[in-house]
């Protein structure tokens, strides 16, 4: 059986992901017909068609896109391992990390501190969506996504999430709404609360919480963002619902307080990877160094 030709796969790849012959031609500084010639080879080799023509634009068949994901995942494992190679002779070595958007920037900051400020090292940080993180965590353009859901695993995508804090959640105001014997139903009752939105597992955990008391709370804001919840609470405009260490400085400064810890709700923090052939070394001392237990909220 004829060994599978890499060049024609390479090309496939490119107008795969390009969707149109025409352009990925002009990249790729070849004619379309050359191009079509190699797309036809691979698919002869195949035994299948892989693009299916709707006007001007390609379309992967379902064979096409089996032959895209291997494809993916043989181009990236040559790229890292030249990346992983390339890494080895050199004194500095990186380490690409990202986070979600809305995630406390204390707890990265927490996670961090063991490589911060080291000579040896070159960090990368990026921040998006968890399908954004995940998906260049798979395409190997990073080395581990910070979360705090951790995402489902299969055969296909085989991510592996480290639980690696997890803290109370508290309603966190200003001062003034300290009052002496004030129970959480006082509290509730008295002020609005700032929460997250309803895709957030602490806003479930909160809506479960106020149906077990039988309580319907004055809603101030919704907000995806904890850094905006914290301005918002720093501003005044109600309890916010957010794990202590979201707001670590200002509690510090007596700039708000913990009024109370709402029962049995907690945020949990996780440090997602993906199986590889070449995992960055600093991977591992990097986790070691923030196993469960190990980041300090200022209250152990």
């Amino acid at each position: 059986m004829a060994e599978l030709n890499y060049h024609h796969l390479r090309y496939f790849r490119a107008v795969a992901h390009d969707g149109n012959l025409t352009r990925t031609a002009e990249r790729l500084n070849l004619s379309q017909s050359a191009l079509s010639i190699q797309i036809k080879q691979l698919e002869e080799r195949l035994g299948h068609a892989l693009f299916e023509r709707r006007g001007r634009q390609l379309y992967l068949t379902e064979a096409g896109r089996i032959a895209l994901d291997h494809a993916d995942t043989i181009f990236s494992a040559g790229e890292e391992l030249v990346e992983t190679l390339k890494e080895a002779g050199r004194k500095r070595r990186a380490i690409r990390i990202g986070a979600l958007a809305t995630l406390s920037r204390n707890f990265q900051m927490e996670f961090l501190r063991p490589i911060l400020g080291r000579p040896d090292i070159d960090m990368v940080l990026r921040s998006g969506s968890t399908r954004e993180l995940l998906g260049a965590l798979e395409a190997l353009n990073l080395d581990i996504v910070l979360l705090n859901k951790a995402p489902m695993a299969d055969a296909v995508t085989p991510f592996i999430a480290q639980h690696v804090y997890q803290q109370r959640v508290s309603l966190i105001g200003r001062p003034s709404y300290l009052t002496p014997g004030a129970t959480l139903t006082d509290l509730l009752g008295q002020h609005p609360v700032i929460l997250p939105t309803l895709e957030s597992d602490v806003r479930s955990q909160f809506e479960a919480l106020m149906a077990t008391l039988s309580l319907t709370p004055q809603i101030a804001a919704e907000v995806d963002d904890m850094a905006m919840m914290r301005l918002l609470a720093r501003e005044g405009a109600g309890l916010a619902v957010l794990p202590p260490i979201v707001v670590k400085g200002e509690l510090e400064a007596g700039i708000l307080v913990e009024l109370d810890a709402l029962p049995g709700m907690v945020e949990t923090f996780y440090a997602v990877t993906i199986k590889r052939r070449f995992p960055n070394p600093l991977l591992l001392e990097l986790l070691h160094q923030n196993a469960p237990g190990t980041i300090h909220d200022g209250h152990s």
